[in-house]
């Protein structure tokens, strides 16, 4: 990656982040692309630049997160079981984010924080469009590790549903914890739950 490139990306990162500090710090309704813009120290032009409006930034980190996501899955070692590499993938950009925005030791949200991730979570464009924009690169990780055909086979379309599936009720959870929880320990049980095989839980007498 170039010099320019690497600023550029640097401006994208600043922006999502002011826009996910203000959020926290003001409420959704109460963020405006001036805001974010005068936090991350560009003006209102450079920001259209790089987003439409204030819910493209808060989503960005997201989508980049996937993209890493992918990218660490196709460096998973070759013989290790799907489900183990998935899990993994998703999870370590996460923890980097996490470590990097809010430090190793603060990486439960406090319920003023949680209360904002639910209106974000009411937001289409960010519940959906995210996921959404990365959909084909997805099943095109899976079919390579699988050996599958990812237009003709069913089954990288099906494993990519399922980590979308995982991801929706973990951050579900995470929104509605009372008292907080991890974000990153949801994932990995939920991962580990179709590891398993999704099998019955016992019944509660």
């Amino acid at each position: 990656m170039g010099l320019r490139e690497r600023k550029k990306l640097d401006t994208r990162r600043a922006l999502s982040d002011a826009a996910l500090s203000l959020m926290f710090e003001r409420g959704l309704e109460n963020v405006t692309r001036e805001d974010i813009a005068n936090l991350a120290g560009v003006s209102l032009r450079t920001f259209t630049n790089y987003f439409g409006g204030k819910y493209d930034a808060l989503a960005y980190r997201q989508v980049e997160r996937m993209r890493r996501s992918i990218e660490t899955l196709r460096n998973r070692p070759p013989g290790e079981p799907l489900w183990t590499s998935v899990m993994e993938a998703v999870v370590e950009p996460l923890d980097e984010d996490f470590a990097d925005m809010y430090g190793a030791e603060n990486v439960l949200p406090t319920r003023q924080q949680l209360a904002e991730v639910r209106k974000l979570l009411m937001v289409p464009e960010i519940r959906d469009a995210t996921f959404r924009a990365m959909f084909d690169e997805w099943v095109a990780v899976i079919a390579e590790r699988t050996g599958t055909d990812p237009e003709r086979d069913m089954y990288p379309q099906l494993v990519v549903a399922v980590v979308r599936a995982v991801g929706d009720v973990a951050m579900d959870q995470y929104a509605n914890a009372d008292p907080p929880v991890s974000f990153t320990a949801l994932l990995r049980q939920g991962f580990a739950a179709v590891t398993a095989g999704l099998p019955e839980p016992e019944r509660k007498k």
